[in-house]
């Protein structure tokens, strides 16, 4: 969704006028618009003036919007952009299958490669993180997703700024000023400003060869190339925006794919084919629990000694990002048995992300198990960066030396100590709980033991 922050047309107001047109248009979107709603019958946000924290978060979610727009104010006074692209594009999906496609610019002429590398981000504030995605200004330019191949020269260079390797230095001519926003989506990584192209001109761009090979073999399946690339050692974000611009596959089936999608579909591709593998080893002896916190984000991943399934459960506090006028906690799961799944996980893209990094583990230890992945989101988490965090995140938790059990009541001991839903919340949402808890297995009876 975007959160629009304030017009250009705004700055020009007096600063009472200014500022109350910023909270209003910093609002704009379908979850802030509920802030409004309840603001207008309660007067919350009147009463609070962002210090009292009324709204149940820890931080004012408007005057850090606030803060950015500030930073970014300077990049909205030309129509003329000359920086160092990470390098970064953005394809939309709004008007699908006409779309807006093009590079994201900084005004900075220095190595930006850190404000689109998601790998690297992990421990980083959220006001850095913020911080340093709201200096990218999105060049826009309309196209069909099938017909980019021939959409003409800014398109075949925002091509070449996804296939490269380092930044790229890039002058982007923008039709008008830029616009005031704030792009944030559960998925995608925030940006800043955003304006229609004009022209564009691309410097030397160095291309990944692994990638670059991939691009040129136009008899390669996309699932193939994703696939080879992450065996090659290709960082995700890379193969994410290579295939969102439509790198990959055979000639006639390419096409650009909105961000959005492209994450979680590269996500999917990679998890899925490293789950088929997790399937072939033998099962782990013992009950885990990894743990990893961050960004007000707690995440438990328990693994059970049992053949390979997956469970993703996310717990989402009153006023955080997707519970904001909720009286009580919300917890929403997606699973999928030893069979995988054929349909889209309700949750999102969290569920791949998470699943790709608990199932890189397991081929790494050439071990399966099934795993449940637990998170409570609680309200220092005031809005959302990514979909990146919960893949770092959990692959931090795999890096940490696992809680070992030897019983499943000792493991879920651990767990409830952790977090501050009760454990029996967990236990009635989960659909792998439930069934480890009270379905016995086949063994159970010639051992005469039980699970729990």
């Amino acid at each position: 969704m975007n959160m629009t922050v304030v017009s250009q047309t705004a700055k020009t107001g007096t600063s009472d006028n200014w500022l109350s047109n910023l909270v209003k248009n910093s609002c704009s979107s379908a979850e802030d618009s509920q802030i409004v709603a309840r603001a207008s019958q309660s007067s919350l946000c009147v009463i609070c003036k962002g210090s009292r924290f009324l709204c149940g978060k820890t931080r004012c979610p408007i005057m850090l919007k606030v803060n950015f727009f500030l930073k970014s104010v300077p990049l909205m006074a030309s129509e003329d952009i000359d920086g160092a692209c990470p390098p970064s594009v953005f394809i939309g999906r709004i008007g699908y299958p006409y779309v807006y496609a093009g590079p994201l610019v900084p005004p900075v002429h220095e190595d930006t490669s850190l404000y689109d590398l998601p790998e690297q981000w992990f421990g980083r504030s959220m006001d850095e993180i913020v911080g340093f995605r709201s200096l990218l200004i999105r060049g826009k330019h309309r196209v069909h997703v099938q017909k980019f191949m021939s959409a003409g020269r800014i398109l075949d260079q925002t091509r070449e700024l996804a296939l490269a390797e380092n930044c790229v230095d890039t002058e982007l001519r923008l039709t008008k000023k830029p616009r005031g926003s704030i792009y944030m989506d559960a998925d995608v990584q925030p940006f800043g400003p955003s304006a229609p192209i004009r022209d564009l001109h691309v410097g030397n761009a160095r291309f990944d060869h692994r990638v670059e090979k991939a691009y040129y073999d136009t008899d390669l399946r996309a699932t193939n190339a994703v696939l080879e690339l992450y065996e090659r050692g290709v960082m995700v974000t890379k193969i994410q925006k290579a295939f969102s611009v439509g790198a990959f596959g055979l000639e006639k089936n390419r096409r650009f794919v909105p961000t959005r999608w492209s994450i979680t579909a590269v996500d999917d591709i990679i998890s899925k084919n490293l789950s088929e593998k997790v399937k072939t080893f033998p099962e782990i002896n013992e009950y885990r629990v990894y743990e990893s916190v961050y960004l007000d984000n707690v995440f438990e991943i328990l693994m059970i000694p049992a053949q390979w399934s997956y469970e993703s459960m996310e717990a989402w506090y009153p006023g955080t990002v997707w519970n904001l006028d909720g009286k009580g906690v919300a917890i929403y799961s997606d699973w999928e048995g030893n069979s995988g799944r054929t349909t889209y996980a309700q949750i999102g893209g969290c569920y791949y992300s998470a699943r790709l990094a608990t199932c890189e583990q397991l081929v790494k230890e050439r071990r399966q198990a099934t795993v449940i992945v637990l998170r409570e989101a609680r309200p220092g988490y005031i809005m959302p960066v990514g979909v990146w965090q919960v893949r770092e995140n959990v692959r931090n938790a795999m890096r940490q030396k696992p809680y070992l059990f030897n019983t499943l009541h000792e493991a879920l001991k651990l767990i409830g100590g952790r977090f501050e839903i009760p454990m029996q919340r967990w236990i009635m949402q989960s659909e792998l709980l439930k069934r480890a808890l009270y379905q016995r297995r086949i063994t159970d009876f010639f051992t005469g033991g039980s699970r729990a």
